[in-house]
C-alpha cells in the first residue's frame, strides 16, 4: 500500500482530499491529512476508508519528519513561506513532493540533490500556476511540432463570482487568499509588446486594462501580472514579439479598485495607529486631507476626480466603506485593515458559487499566413465549500500524485508541469472532471 501525506487542510485542499480519498481503495492508497487543527482535517476526510487525520505543527521538525518518513508522496498545502521547510525534509528522507506553489530560488537550488535522490519535486501544479502552464504548453508544443513561428502569447486567469441574482455591483468575492488579492500587483509589471519591453508601475496598473471576450460568457477586464518575462525561459519563448500575462475581473472592477490603490489603502509596509477604535469611514478618511466642512465622500470624490454619483462611488458605498462601523481588529497595516473590511461583504455565502475563467491567445505564422488561436476554459463551483478554485487547484495535484505513484511520471528533480510527460496525462483526466478548453483558430490580416 502506498502512503500519501497531505499537509494542510484549508479551503483550497478540499477537492484534493476528496479526490485522493475517493481513489484510495481502488489505487491501494493510505491517505493521511495533517493540519494544525485536527478537527479541520477530520472534517475534510469525513471518515473515508484508508484515510486518517492527524494534528501537525509545521514548525515541529521532529513530528514533521516522522509524518513525512511514513509517506511515499507528500502534498504540501501550507503557506508559501513553509514550503522550503517541507521540501528540505522530503529531500532528506527521499520522498516525492507535489505542490501548487511557485518555484522559489530556495527550492530551485534543490534540483540537483533531488535528482540524485531519485525524487521529483513537482511545483506549480495547481491552477495558476498549474493548469495555465499545461494548457499553454499543449498548444505551444503542437505549434512547434507543426513548424509554425510563434509571434505572440497572452494569457489571463481570474477567480470570480459565478453569475447570480445578487446585487453585488463588483460581481466579485474572495475565492482564494484575501491578503494576496488585496496586495495583488504590488511592484512593477514587466512584459513584451511588439518587441518592446514595457513596464507599468503599481500606481498605474489598474488604469491600464484591456477587454477580453469569452464566447458564451461575455466580456471581462484584464490587468497585467507582475513579471511576464520569466516565462521566456519557462515556456521556451525567447525571441517572441509579445508576451503578456494577466488577471481577469468583471468590467469596471479595476477602475473602482484603483481608488484603494491611489489612497494607499493597499499598502502593507507599516501599521496604522488607533486601529481598535477605527471605523470603516475613519479608515478612508485617514488618507484624505483635513477639512471639517466637507464630508468624507466629497473629499474622496475631489481627490480621485470622481462624481459623487459615479459607479465607483456606488461600489464603495455598497462595501460599507463610508459606514461608522468598527473595523473589528486590534492592529494592522492598511492592507490588513482593508482586507478585514472587505471580508464582511466579499466572503462567499453557503449557496453562492465561484467561477474560474482562463483564456489564452497564440499568434503565429503558418505557411506564410498570420494565424491566431484563442483557447478558453470556464468552470463554475458547486457551492461555497466545493469551489471551482478548490477543484482547479486540487485536482491537478491529485492526478499528479496518482501518476507519480503509478510510474507514469518518472522525472526527477525540481519540475513544473511544462513537459508532455506531466501535462498530457493530467489534462486528459481533468477533462473527465469538466475542466475542458475550447479552441478556435482564425487567419488574421496582421
Amino acid at each position: 500500500m502506498k502512503n500519501i501525506l497531505v499537509i494542510g487542510a484549508g479551503r483550497s485542499a478540499t477537492s484534493l482530499i476528496r479526490y485522493l480519498t475517493a481513489n484510495a481503495n481502488a489505487e491501494n492508497w493510505s491517505v493521511t491529512v495533517a493540519d494544525y487543527d485536527r478537527e479541520l482535517a477530520l472534517a475534510k476526510t469525513k471518515g473515508a476508508e484508508h484515510t486518517k487525520a492527524i494534528q501537525l505543527d509545521i514548525k515541529d521538525e521532529e513530528n514533521l519528519g516522522k509524518a513525512i518518513s511514513e509517506a511515499d508522496v507528500v502534498v504540501s498545502m501550507v503557506p508559501a513561506t513553509f514550503h522550503p521547510l517541507v521540501a528540505k525534509v522530503c529531500l532528506k528522507l527521499k520522498k516525492h513532493l507535489v505542490s501548487a506553489s511557485y518555484v522559489s530560488p530556495e527550492i530551485e537550488a534543490m534540483d540537483a540533490d533531488a535528482k540524485q535522490a531519485g525524487i521529483i519535486m513537482l511545483k506549480e501544479c495547481g491552477l495558476d500556476p498549474g493548469i495555465d502552464h499545461m494548457s499553454a504548453m499543449l498548444v505551444l508544443d503542437r505549434l512547434r511540432i507543426e513548424g509554425s513561428e510563434l509571434t505572440g502569447f497572452e494569457t489571463f486567469t481570474g477567480g470570480l463570482l459565478a453569475p447570480s441574482n445578487d446585487d453585488n455591483p463588483w460581481e466579485y468575492k474572495f475565492t482564494w487568499n484575501p491578503g494576496n488579492v488585496v496586495k495583488a500587483g504590488n511592484g512593477t509589471v514587466k512584459f513584451i509588446q511588439e518587441n518592446r519591453y514595457k513596464f507599468i508601475p503599481y500606481h498605474r496598473l489598474f488604469r491600464r486594462t484591456e477587454m477580453i471576450h469569452i464566447p458564451d460568457h461575455g466580456y471581462f477586464e484584464g490587468y497585467a501580472n507582475r513579471d511576464s518575462l520569466k516565462y521566456l525561459d519557462i515556456y521556451g519563448l525567447q525571441g517572441i514579439r509579445t508576451l503578456y500575462r494577466g488577471t481577469l475581473r468583471r468590467p469596471s472592477f479595476c477602475r473602482a479598485w484603483d481608488i484603494f490603490v491611489q489612497l494607499g489603502a493597499t499598502d502593507d509596509s507599516y501599521e496604522m495607529e488607533n486601529v481598535a477604535e477605527m471605523t470603516h469611514r475613519q479608515f478612508i478618511n485617514s488618507f484624505l486631507s483635513y477639512n471639517p466642512n466637507d464630508s468624507v465622500e466629497l473629499k474622496l470624490a475631489h481627490y480621485t476626480g470622481l462624481d459623487l454619483d459615479s459607479e465607483e462611488m456606488f461600489k464603495l458605498k455598497w462595501l460599507g466603506m463610508f459606514e461608522e462601523e468598527l473595523v473589528g481588529i486590534e492592529k494592522g497595516t492598511p492592507a490588513q485593515i482593508l482586507e478585514h473590511i472587505l471580508k464582511k461583504k466579499w466572503t462567499l455565502n453557503e449557496d453562492e458559487r465561484d467561477m474560474i475563467v482562463m483564456w489564452h491567445k497564440f499568434d503565429f505564422v503558418k505557411n506564410g499566413e498570420n494565424h491566431r488561436i484563442e483557447s478558453h476554459m470556464v468552470l463554475e463551483g458547486e457551492d461555497s465549500e466545493n469551489t471551482a478554485m478548490s477543484l482547479t487547484v486540487g485536482l491537478p495535484m491529485g492526478i499528479a500524485v496518482k501518476k507519480i505513484l503509478s510510474g507514469d511520471i518518472k522525472l526527477t528533480g525540481v519540475q513544473r508541469p511544462v513537459v508532455p510527460e506531466i501535462y498530457e496525462p493530467i489534462l486528459s483526466e481533468l477533462e473527465s472532471h469538466g475542466i475542458v478548453f475550447k479552441e478556435s483558430e482564425t487567419v488574421c490580416e496582421k
